[in-house]
């Protein structure tokens, strides 16, 4: 399978999907942390690209609801409005296979409610962070490893370095998306 992963620097879903023999590249406007295939740049000039799935992870500063207190500044300079016509760009890209990934944050009730939504402690995690999926055409992924004595994820980094930190997806999801879509016809 022909795999994108939009908007993620950390190389962790797209070495995934590699490790399971797909054809899978990771893009963002920053440079990957790992080794292996990336464009650095704009995901919107891959949109025209032949992918079977794509996995977009949209920017969530001006969408998720943590930063609701923002959200004035935000919609008065035109950041929130770029961030949705960003996401919806994503969502309704031409791939066969989409899945969009974000925060509880305001495009359930701008666009529609998610698909589903999961927990890292679903995945062999330990940590809550509630993760929404937008799915088109991919079925719903199944837990595959409950973790018991869930905690509050809890991030004693710099706020220099935070929003990198709470960007990064975890490895049990990123196996459970390969394993579970990856094999899909």
């Amino acid at each position: 399978m022909k795999v994108l992963v939009a908007c993620e620097f950390s190389g962790i879903v797209r070495d995934a999907f590699l490790a399971l023999g797909h054809d899978a590249i990771s893009c963002d406007l920053l440079r990957s942390e790992r080794p292996g295939p990336h464009y650095q740049g704009n995901v919107l000039d891959l949109l025209e690209e032949d992918f079977d799935l794509m996995i977009a992870h949209p920017p969530c500063d001006c969408l998720a609801v943590s930063g609701a207190r923002y959200f004035a500044e935000k919609r008065a300079d035109g950041r929130q409005q770029e961030a949705i016509d960003f996401f919806l760009r994503l969502a309704h890209a031409k791939f066969p296979r989409i899945a969009v990934e974000n925060p509880v944050g305001i495009m359930s009730t701008l666009w529609k409610k998610p698909t589903q939504i999961v927990q890292p402690w679903q995945f062999g995690h330990g940590e809550q962070k509630a993760t929404c999926l937008w799915l088109k055409n991919l079925p719903r992924l199944k837990p595959t490893e409950l973790v018991l004595g869930r905690k509050e994820r809890i991030l004693s980094i710099s706020s220099k370095g935070r929003k990198k930190a709470r960007s990064r997806t975890y490895p049990g999801i990123a196996l459970a998306m390969a394993e579970q879509w990856g094999g899909l016809q």
